[in-house]
């Protein structure tokens, strides 16, 4: 069966992900505008992770080396 690609969802992942670059690669996570489906789509994708800072989460750019 072949898998079925959401375009609206990688859209809106793109401009997120966009803007987390822009932002120095992290944002709070309680500041995101984005759907959790959307925050969802770029950590399955692993081009998004969340970070425990100890006050709070963040959603951070991998960095590919």
């Amino acid at each position: 069966m072949a898998k079925v690609v959401d375009y609206y969802v990688e859209r809106t992942a793109a401009r997120l992900l966009h803007s987390l670059k822009g932002s120095g690669g992290t944002i709070p996570l309680h500041r995101i505008q984005f759907s959790n489906t959307i925050i969802q789509h770029l950590l399955d994708k692993k081009q998004a992770q969340i970070k425990n800072t100890g006050h709070g989460f963040l959603l951070a750019v991998v960095e590919k080396f």
